[in-house]
């Protein structure tokens, strides 16, 4: 009798342990649970300790508060160029109403999939793959209006969604490659084309202003060439004045000039000037020979050349200068004779340029 006494006894004991345990609930931070009673919902608990009732109470589901993230598979879409493109998808949401988490849908983690999935190609269908791949944060807005409409009645937020990547096709993406190359390539060349453009445009600059510059320079050089020529001719010109020279010593200058033109080795032919005669008219007048040449003047001038002297006039300088004794007892050559001279070498270039073009073959002188 006392056995069974207190084998009751221990059972009872282990009844109000076991009941006590069921009976004490203790709910960590950021969590919640459904309490259920009898099968129906009795409560919606919190973090903290809390009493149910033991064998009638019982805890249906402990749900997360925290905000979570789920990625998900990639998932083929065609765009609207009827290119498939693969989509990976990251999805963050907080459940906000664990009740309507629990009773309003079975399992809202496979929901959100399946909404975003659809949700995608909805949206990318509308699109080519071009856009596709430049509008991700459209993309995203449109799916996170979509999902947190929809899941707004199963107490979840949706906070944002992501799309980690977007591989279109193997083919595709070499095309891409090639196109991004000859875009680079077509930059490339335009910079290299603006590049010598400015280059050729400094370097004209370059060449205009050098030309400037050069110009500017021959035209001071020729300036000033022309005062240094303008002041040895004043000079010149005022040495002659204050020499007293007369047309005498200026003829016999001309007549010693005359053969220094025709000494040249390139000369081929010696044009005897109409000047020639007069010179020697002029010389032979001077020196008081009788002129070769008729004109009006000529008698006269013989007239006043026989009552000079042969000689020079050296009355207009001073007698202190030796130039003077000099030029006084030079001799100078007969009219006659300097005349017949003149003439001589001239009738000999003559016939010398006759020997020379009579010598020329008939072909190389074009008949």
């Amino acid at each position: 009798m006392e056995t069974v006494t207190l084998v009751i006894l221990v059972l009872i004991l282990l009844l109000v342990i076991v009941a006590l345990f069921r009976a004490v609930q203790i709910v960590p931070q950021s969590y919640a649970i459904i309490v259920e009673r009898l099968g129906k919902f009795q409560a919606e608990f919190g973090a903290g300790m809390h009493l149910l009732v033991p064998f009638i109470d019982r805890v249906r589901n402990t749900v997360d508060l925290r905000e979570q993230v789920v990625s998900f598979p990639p998932q083929p879409v065609i765009t609207s160029d009827n290119l498939v493109v693969s989509i990976d998808s990251v999805i963050y949401y907080q459940v906000t109403d664990p009740k309507r988490a629990t009773y309003e849908i079975a399992n809202y983690l496979q929901a959100i999939e399946q909404l975003t999935v659809t949700t995608l190609r909805n949206v990318i269908g509308a699109m080519d793959l071009e856009q596709t791949l430049t509008s991700r944060d459209q993309i995203n807005g449109q799916l996170r209006g979509v999902l947190d409409q929809a899941t707004g009645r199963w107490g979840i937020r949706v906070s944002n969604v992501e799309l980690k990547s977007i591989d279109p096709p193997a083919s595709i993406q070499g095309a891409m490659e090639q196109q991004m190359r000859a875009e680079r390539d077509r930059r490339a060349a335009i910079l290299t084309a603006e590049g010598v453009k400015q280059s050729q445009i400094l370097t004209a600059e370059g060449d205009k202003q050098s030309a400037i510059l050069r110009a500017e320079g021959q035209a001071q050089s020729a300036i000033l060439k022309a005062q240094g020529e303008s002041r040895a001719i004043l000079q010149v010109f005022d040495a002659i004045h204050r020499g007293n020279a007369d047309p005498k010593l200026l003829a016999y200058q001309y007549l010693q000039t005359l053969p220094k033109i025709a000494n040249g080795s390139s000369s081929k032919m010696w044009i005897v000037p109409t000047e020639f005669t007069a010179a020697l008219d002029g010389i032979a007048g001077a020196l008081g020979g009788k002129s070769s040449a008729g004109g009006p003047g000529s008698a006269a001038f013989a007239a006043d050349a026989e009552a000079e002297a042969v000689g020079v006039d050296v009355s207009g300088m001073e007698s202190s200068l030796d130039i003077a004794g000099d030029l006084a007892e030079t001799s100078l050559q007969a009219p006659e004779e300097a005349l017949a001279e003149a003439r001589g070498e001239a009738q000999s270039a003559s016939e010398e340029v006759a020997d020379d073009s009579s010598s020329i073959p008939p072909s190389s002188r074009g008949e």
